[in-house]
């Protein structure tokens, strides 16, 4: 499905790279708000964003101020000139969002996995012209994201952007979230007309892990980020660990290299050229192995052999491991590789087997 999108940009918002939406967490109080958006805003933010209803893990958390937040919002944009953000994950978040005059609605990663929720929100927005950013589900599924921004589409919103926020791991290890950036590239490939902004806060978990994670975003060619940025954010009654003061986020701004998108490749020509004929070279090698395959699978029902040959399977691994170590090929690499193609050559016999 081919999306005819149109620009997520406002009005006296630069077409510049990154596109900057920032601010905290959650909106705590009025005065926490009105400070943090005033300093964004002299650091040349023109997007504040603020949690106003929290979705918590655990039931006890702070879950959000609710409508009194959205008067702090509209006190934002009356002071700064600031437009505002806030995630909606019900139709009445979304009615009293745009009563309020909140200018860019999210929906959020534990709302994405749920298509019931996403089709209310959808349902909210029917005749509404306003940018809707859809954040990466909760688990890995590209289909599932899809499916989210399929739906807002079919209300009629043609400004739509996605938010790669991470996906979620029972194995925490470095990040709070994984950022799997294939997943993100693959939706780029699927829709090539679709922004994409980066959340390096909620992939991060940390602060210090922000200004890393946006220059990966800004090689990776996305088109913006969304930053947790919080007035005092030790104080903070939301992720206290992954928010920035403004004056840090300005620092990591600067820091950015922003590379030049529209180059030209013709000087790649050459190099892609080997790179096609080497993938030609690799697919006629793997037919010819899965071909070999189905002879072992042939001779396996013959000789009423199981499909599984246990020792022989990890024999490959261990062998083809120290391979790639003396190719200087990254192991993990070549051992998912060999995964794959066993797992192929497996379906294969089985098919004979029948």
């Amino acid at each position: 499905m081919e999306l005819q999108l149109e620009s997520i940009l406002l009005p006296g918002v630069e077409a510049i790279r990154p596109l900057i939406i920032a601010g905290p967490c959650s909106a705590e109080t009025e005065e926490q708000v009105l400070a943090s958006a005033r300093q964004l805003s002299a650091q040349g933010v023109k997007i504040f964003r603020a949690g106003i209803w929290k979705p918590r893990t655990k039931p006890g958390g702070f879950e959000g101020v609710g409508l009194e937040g959205l008067e702090w919002l509209k006190r934002v944009k009356a002071e700064t000139g600031m437009y505002t953000a806030t995630e909606v994950a019900t139709k009445q978040h979304v009615e009293a969002a745009l009563a309020a005059g909140v200018d860019i609605l999210w929906i959020g990663a534990r709302t994405t996995v749920n298509p019931f929720a996403v089709q209310e929100i959808a349902d909210a927005l029917v005749g509404v012209d306003i940018p809707v950013l859809i954040k990466n589900p909760v688990n890995p599924d590209l289909d599932l994201w899809i499916g989210a921004i399929e739906r807002i589409y079919g209300a009629g919103i043609r400004r739509i952007g996605a938010i790669h926020r991470g996906f979620s791991s029972y194995d925490k290890k470095i990040y709070r979230n994984l950022p799997l950036w294939n997943i993100p590239i693959e939706l780029h490939r699927r829709m090539p007309n679709l922004p994409i902004v980066c959340d390096p806060s909620h992939i991060g978990g940390k602060r210090e892990l922000i200004a890393p994670l946006c220059q990966q975003a800004m090689d990776m060619s996305f088109d913006g980020l969304m930053i947790e940025s919080h007035c005092t954010p030790d104080k903070a009654w939301s992720d206290a660990s992954q928010q920035v003061t403004p004056d840090v986020l300005k620092y990591i701004l600067n820091m950015l290299v922003i590379r030049e998108t529209n180059q030209t490749t013709e000087n790649l020509v050459h190099l892609r050229g080997q790179i096609d004929e080497i993938d030609m070279s690799l697919l006629e090698l793997l037919a010819k192995r899965m071909r070999i395959s189905r002879e072992i699978g042939v001779y396996k029902k013959e000789h009423d052999m199981p499909i599984l040959q246990s020792p022989r399977y990890s024999e490959i691994l261990e062998r083809r491991a120290s391979a790639a170590t003396s190719m200087e090929l990254n192991v993990e690499f070549v051992q998912q590789i060999m995964k794959e193609i066993h797992e192929e050559s497996v379906r294969l016999q089985m098919n004979i087997m029948k």
